[in-house]
């Protein structure tokens, strides 16, 4: 079968991708797919993103499979483009104020810019005769024209006995993504007339990742039955680090006894970096006094992506003089490879089993308890069988629930919670039986939750479906 994919989270480094690419991994061992991928990153439309909008970075590398389109179906001057999308999308999550003649102009707004994608959309999906289209995060209000017109060229491609449709993945929804810009939320906090949902089309699958994303989901306005598809976690190979992986460390002056702390989230207000940093200082700390290498920490996001909360982050790192041994790795790549200069970027695998060899951690330290719905830091670690230090949030219980070992952090007090991690590493180092034992625990939970045979049968369906 032949796919598409359109994201909507508009950013080429998203940990949604990499959750993508984790799913192409599965249908790529079960034969199922035809290579490559054509697929459109919202680019265009997340005017939010202004570093990669609207055609994305120049020079942007993606992996062999990916095929990537920089196409701008609005003939607009950007800045103008991006000035509407951003009244639209504010309205739209305002739309319960609007008089009557402010939503018919609304309409009006959404019709005019509709009807350039769903052009764009029906022509590409003919152009790579494309089976299944899979829409991430596109329920969500980020750009109404776009979805409308999704919808729209779906149900003209995919009319008749035509065998595929669109799989709608949704890993966050209006309710769980309660997200605030000026004092108002980002988006509705449930559908309304503007906002197209799944199962428009009699060709429409409906995928959620966690159970009260499913909750929900049933209680939005269509007729669809949303499915639950917990995330696939990446495949980490074992044995030793390779040239790559050393090459990548000596090329960011970080000797090879250096425990290897991992940060797994862009930097964005909600995701804690922060809070991080402080619980990073707290280790430093205590792996000075047993003797332990001086840790770093490795930022799998961008300082660069949300200005203003980036300088939060510096005031943390230099609050706890932690410049020297803090690296912003600038986004995390869906495949590692070498960059123009020669350097290597490794991708979530590959930093996993750096840190993983180094005797390292993970932090994951989200400020916010309700915006998360899965948070796959406490995997990651499980996966590597090293420690992680946790803030307290609504889905952990959901994905992990309370036998999960981790330190729990104070995100009022974050430092002590760094002590108590850096013993954990330590123990871990000198073969602690109790504290191995509790990481294969660890293990073996994230494996029994995050399982792949859904994920398989799903698919298999899909490309019986299309055969």
């Amino acid at each position: 079968m032949r796919w598409a994919v359109v994201s909507g989270d508009g950013l080429p480094v998203s940990g949604l991708l990499t959750i993508f690419r984790n799913v192409v991994d599965r249908a790529r061992d079960a034969d199922l797919l035809e290579f490559p991928v054509t697929a459109d990153l919202g680019y265009s439309w997340r005017a939010d993103k202004q570093r990669f909008f609207p055609r994305g970075l120049p020079g942007a590398e993606y992996p062999s499979w990916l095929q990537v389109s920089d196409a701008v179906p609005v003939p607009v001057d950007p800045a103008r483009w991006m000035e509407k999308l951003d009244t639209i999308r504010r309205t739209v999550a305002a739309a319960e104020e609007l008089d009557e003649a402010e939503a018919a102009g609304l309409r009006r707004e959404i019709e005019t810019y509709s009807e350039h994608y769903e052009k764009y959309f029906y022509d590409w999906f003919t152009e790579h005769d494309v089976d299944w289209v899979v829409a991430i995060n596109l329920t969500l209000s980020d750009a109404v024209p776009v979805t409308t017109a999704l919808h729209r060229a779906a149900a003209r491609r995919w009319a008749g006995d035509r065998p595929g449709g669109v799989l709608y993945w949704d890993h966050d929804l209006f309710g769980s993504c309660a997200i605030f810009e000026d004092g108002k939320r980002f988006y509705p906090a449930a559908p309304n007339d503007f906002t197209p949902v799944p199962g428009t089309t009699e060709s429409d699958r409906w995928a959620v990742v966690s159970p009260a994303l499913l909750t929900e989901a049933r209680k939005y306005p269509s007729e669809l039955e949303p499915e639950l598809l917990t995330n696939v976690l990446p495949l980490v190979p074992g044995g030793p680090l390779e040239s790559r992986h050393q090459e990548f460390l000596a090329e960011r002056d970080i000797e090879p006894d250096r425990p290897v702390v991992l940060v797994p989230v862009r930097v964005f207000a909600v995701k804690g970096v922060d809070i991080s940093v402080r619980v990073f200082a707290g280790v430093r700390d205590e792996c000075a006094r047993l003797g332990v290498p001086d840790p770093v920490l490795l930022v799998f996001g961008s300082l660069d992506e949300e200005p203003g909360y980036a300088d939060v982050v510096r005031e943390a790192v230099a609050e706890t003089d932690a410049a020297d041994a803090v690296r912003f790795l600038d986004g995390v790549p869906i495949s590692s490879h070498r960059d123009s200069a020669g350097a290597w970027q490794l991708d979530e695998i590959d930093l996993v089993r750096v840190a993983r060899a180094s005797h390292g951690a993970v932090l994951f330290t989200p400020s916010c308890v309700d915006v998360e719905t899965v948070g796959l830091g406490p995997a990651l670690a499980a996966l590597a069988g090293i420690p992680c230090a946790v803030t307290p949030y609504d889905a952990f219980a959901d994905h992990f629930g309370p036998g999960f070992s981790r330190v729990e952090v104070d995100p009022e007090d974050p430092r002590p919670a760094g002590h108590d991690l850096a013993c954990q590493l330590s123990a871990l180092r000198e073969g602690d039986e109790s504290l191995t034992a509790a990481m294969r625990a660890n293990l073996a939970r994230v494996e029994e939750r995050f399982p792949d045979g859904p994920w398989t049968t799903f698919l298999t369906a899909m490309a019986d479906g299309t055969a």
